[in-house]
């Protein structure tokens, strides 16, 4: 599947902003289950692209003069091998047993790991893990913050995608293995559906597996992978620091559509 994307997403500020840092993971790169065909950032100016310490692409915005509003975007083609399941990777998968704040795996987690898993550490262990989270924590959104921890999320029973990814990383770290929270962007044929997503990747048999709970998917056929990390704050496609400008009002627009993949056969 080829994926045609656009993702703008603007700041507005109440006041002027003295001087502001964007941390930029909205570039894809190429691997085994996707191949960019092409993609750019349209920034208020250029911008340097560098590796962060999970392999991402970073992009660093600075913004040292003053301003009321920046606009982000991002847009290309990526195709997607819909038939690859498993992606394998050089670099060790054991720093992603490391919990976080936001994926810190209290008590009740932790019996629901067991619950769930009981003494299997596999794939299909981990299948069971996902549709019990997404029974347990309702889709619901505006009921959690960016800061919600997986914890809180478990217990108030709602959240959204990053609710559901961190909740799995609990679970899955708890049970001893590694796995990381993913950002990126998903096809759906519902117009209502939310483009831009996070799921979560766990290690098994030497590959990274996908588990999406909030649309109970083990696999990855309609997912574009921007970014991974620990959690959120690690892989999030914009993430930034200001001083001054008041009251923040962000709107995003994302857009993917599948383009049909023309093959030419020569006579």
């Amino acid at each position: 599947m080829r994926l045609s994307i656009s993702h703008e997403t603007t700041y507005h500020y109440e006041d002027q902003v003295r001087a502001s840092i964007q941390y930029l993971r909205l570039t894809p790169h190429d691997s085994e289950r996707q191949h960019v065909l092409s993609w750019q950032l349209d920034l208020p100016r250029p911008v340097r692209a560098q590796l962060d310490p999970f392999g991402n692409i970073l992009h660093v915005l600075t913004m040292d003069e003053p301003h009321e509003a920046i606009i982000i975007g991002a847009r290309g083609q990526v195709d997607i091998d819909e038939l690859r399941e498993a992606e394998h990777e050089s670099q060790s998968a054991l720093p992603f047993l490391r919990f976080t704040r936001l994926t810190e795996a209290d008590e009740a987690l932790r019996a629901f790991a067991d619950k769930s898993c009981k003494q299997r550490r596999d794939r299909t262990a981990l299948i069971d893990l996902m549709h019990g989270l997404n029974q347990h924590i309702s889709y619901t959104p505006g009921s959690t913050e960016v800061d919600t921890s997986a914890a809180e999320a478990f217990a108030g029973r709602a959240g959204v995608c990053q609710d559901h990814t961190h909740a799995f990383l609990a679970c899955a770290r708890s049970l001893g293995i590694p796995s990381r929270y993913v950002s990126g962007y998903l096809y759906s044929e519902d117009a209502e559906h939310l483009a831009s997503h996070a799921w979560a990747e766990a290690w098994l048999d030497d590959a990274w597996y996908s588990f999406d709970v909030t649309n109970q998917l083990a696999r990855p056929e309609r997912h574009l992978k921007l970014a991974v990390g620990l959690d959120y704050l690690d892989a999030c496609p914009v993430r930034g620091m200001r001083r001054g400008g008041g009251c923040e009002q962000m709107h995003a627009k994302v857009f993917v559509s599948p383009t049909p993949v023309i093959s030419v056969q020569q006579q």
